[in-house]
């Protein structure tokens, strides 16, 4: 962002991220919004559960959604779950906001107020009720969070162990194990281990849905492993002529998302601000 002017536009440090910015802007009616929710609209803490959306966030979202063709919330939590935290319900101008929650599986419209999903994979329940007895046997149990999610997925957080790393080293064969002997994929993140579905990323997610309402211009916002898949995604729509703009919602712990940014802003407050910087220079 322009640190000389609070109000003026981001300069990406890509033309790629340029030409994004500029479709965006000059054509807003077809851009879609693509934002993670954890470390992107919602600060990280120890307990996800106590996982809020940045107090700024709505308004300004609620700025920018009317403005846009729509605002997409593409997250590894469920739905249900992504919608109380980042309290989008019932918000005048969230009409265009949708929540992708479990990578795409689940889905939640702000215009009826219904979450759509399939039927959970039977795997995951397996891997839940497997794995208190592998924390205990790996020895990582103390200080370890394993976190529900809907039975669509479940992830074991170690940020709160003693010594985090060496926890969430520790892990994570085993659970790369005990998930293939499930039938699911283990999703690496930030002292984040996520066991789910194979065929579920924010990448399959995000493209899905921009060729479901014909989105001209994209933008992504993430700040984890698992929005890696949505840069490429979006890699792959401007391949095909879909301008894009790639955002780091700058973090220490995951570099290599910084480095593919084309714009890198000061974690959820510098996303909100560029939310709503955006919103006051659509008209």
């Amino acid at each position: 962002m322009d640190s000389t002017d609070p109000h003026a536009t981001p300069t990406p440090a890509t033309q790629a991220g340029r030409e994004g910015l500029e479709a965006l802007l000059s054509r807003p009616g077809k851009a879609l919004i693509g934002l993670d929710f954890d470390g992107t609209l919602a600060p990280i803490v120890p307990d996800p559960e106590q996982a809020r959306a940045h107090p700024d966030a709505v308004p300004a979202l609620a700025a920018l959604a009317p403005k846009v063709a729509a605002v997409a919330v593409v997250t590894g939590r469920p739905a249900g779950v992504a919608v109380r935290h980042g309290g989008f319900a019932g918000v005048p101008g969230l009409e265009h906001l949708v929540v992708l929650g479990h990578y795409g599986a689940e889905r939640w419209d702000a215009v009826t107020g219904e979450v759509t999903a399939p039927a959970p994979h039977p795997g995951v329940a397996a891997v839940r009720a497997e794995l208190p007895g592998l924390l205990d046997r790996a020895g990582a149990w103390q200080g370890t969070w394993i976190e529900e999610k809907g039975g669509r997925a479940v992830a074991v957080h170690t940020r709160r162990a003693a010594d985090p790393q060496a926890a969430y080293e520790a892990l994570r064969e085993p659970l790369a194990g005990l998930a293939a002997r499930h039938g699911l994929v283990v999703e690496p993140g930030r002292l984040v281990l996520e066991l789910r579905p194979p065929g579920m990323d924010k990448g399959v997610a995000l493209s899905e849905y921009a060729r479901e309402i014909g989105a001209g211009s994209v933008l992504y916002a993430g700040d984890d492993l698992g929005d890696l898949a949505a840069f490429t995604a979006v890699d792959k729509l401007r391949s095909a002529g879909v301008p894009g703009l790639l955002v780091c919602s700058g973090s220490d712990e995951v570099t290599e998302l910084r480095d593919r940014a084309d714009l890198v802003v000061d974690g959820p407050p510098g996303l909100v601000h560029l939310l709503a910087t955006l919103a006051a220079h659509i008209h």
